[in-house]
């Protein structure tokens, strides 16, 4: 049975931090459930929205100390709902602060790691789309890439790209998986869709590209392999476009710009790029694609990628405990009915940083029996906007000025 005291070691969160923990976890346990304070009344310390609370709180370790900012978001509010913050693209990036902003949050944090730089390719740019799945208003935007082609630290034993945290149609918070099932069928056969959206395909495999995609160059999904994310970008390449069923056009080289909705268009690598080339204009071409998740049968309405640090209470075996950083993360508690939305400071002044361990432990001490990693460093960035003011602020001082742009993020909405 996992403990939530404290352990004294090197590594350990201290006492004082647990009950530093405890009485935040307080604060956002209490701050969730106040209902929406009438026009010109004083607000509860900590409320920002109704089933929304925010608190920030020293986290000592033996190397220093962290400063983290914590949301707690009330499911059980009918009011309250968590959905995926995007720029309306797959291949694209805004500031989280503008994400929130523009499509009506309360509050949010940034969400997976992303395709940031392509130094080892030259002449080919990088796309800015996210690792893992992604999950917007219950509709599947993206697959995760090869574990290989992952950008971002190591993953801890037992986890993998595909693994998500999302929130269901019930309204539950889960850690689950979400795999690509999906195919292409021609008159001579069919093909098993190796990959929706994303910027690495595996090698000999052919993917798919919707408008969800957006505008960014496709030459990226044929570079690297399963393994070895420097590796050159293939020789052996096709695309193939299509329309209502039906192909309309072919290049041997993946091409950019935006797709038109109702367009499908299909970029081969390897033995995948050998089948496309079977095609002609004219071809009728069915392409059919789903993530389905490993645990949940219920359908997710929303699911952003990353790995988990924390199941069933107990943090996740082999967790690293020496390499200290920025980290973003999210803590599932109540079963599933709170999630808890965490971040540290970033900036100079401020950063001590914790162990991907520590961050478990840590939420571990809020409450949570669940907890999620995602993306860190430059990119951790927590906005509220002002009840008052209405205007969307980072609460957070992170690493980099100014804000960095992000391809997606956790988005708290709350109707008042």
């Amino acid at each position: 049975m996992a403990t939530r005291t404290a352990v004294t070691s090197r590594t350990a969160v201290t006492a004082r931090a647990v009950l530093t923990l405890c009485a935040a976890w307080s604060v956002l346990a209490g701050a969730a459930l106040v209902e929406a304070a009438p026009a010109g009344a004083a607000r509860a310390p900590g409320v920002i929205a109704p089933g929304v609370g925010y608190t920030e709180f020293d986290v000592p370790t033996a190397r220093g100390t962290a400063h983290a900012h914590v949301l707690g978001v009330d499911l059980r509010d009918r009011r309250v709902r968590v959905g995926l913050l995007y720029p309306g693209a797959v291949a694209a990036r805004a500031p989280l602060s503008a994400l929130a902003d523009a499509q009506g949050a309360v509050a949010g944090v940034n969400g997976d790691t992303f395709n940031i730089t392509e130094t080892q390719h030259p002449g080919v740019e990088a796309t800015g789309a996210a690792v893992g799945p992604a999950v917007a208003h219950g509709r599947p935007l993206k697959s995760a890439v090869p574990e290989g082609q992952r950008f971002g630290p190591a993953l801890p034993p037992g986890t993998t790209t595909k693994d998500v945290l999302g929130v269901g149609v019930d309204g539950r918070a889960r850690l689950d998986s979400l795999a690509l099932d999906g195919s292409v069928r021609t008159s001579a056969g069919s093909l098993p869709l190796g990959g929706l959206n994303q910027y690495a395909l595996p090698v000999g495999s052919v993917g798919a590209f919707t408008a969800d995609w957006g505008a960014a160059s496709r030459v990226r999904a044929t570079c690297g392999t399963d393994t070895d994310r420097a590796a050159p970008c293939s020789t052996d390449t096709y695309e193939v476009t299509v329309v209502r069923g039906r192909v309309v056009s072919a290049a041997g080289v993946p091409g950019s710009g935006a797709i038109a909705p109702g367009t499908t268009v299909l970029v081969g690598r390897e033995a995948g790029a050998r089948w496309l080339r079977k095609l002609s204009p004219g071809d009728r071409v069915g392409v059919r694609h789903r993530l389905v998740a490993s645990r949940s049968r219920v359908p997710y309405r929303f699911a952003v990628g990353g790995y988990p640090v924390l199941a069933g209470g107990l943090p996740l075996p082999g967790l690293d405990d020496r390499a200290s950083a920025v980290r973003t993360a999210a803590g599932i508690a109540d079963h599933g009915r709170r999630l808890l939305l965490f971040a540290l400071d970033g900036s100079p002044e401020f950063r001590g940083g914790l162990t991907i361990a520590e961050v478990a432990r840590a939420l571990l001490a809020l409450g949570a029996e669940d907890a999620f990693s995602l993306d860190g460093g430059g990119s951790t960035t927590l906005a509220v906007r002002d009840p008052d003011t209405h205007t969307v602020r980072v609460r957070n001082h992170p690493s980099v000025d100014p804000e960095r742009p992000v391809p997606n993020g956790i988005g708290v909405f709350s109707r008042t």
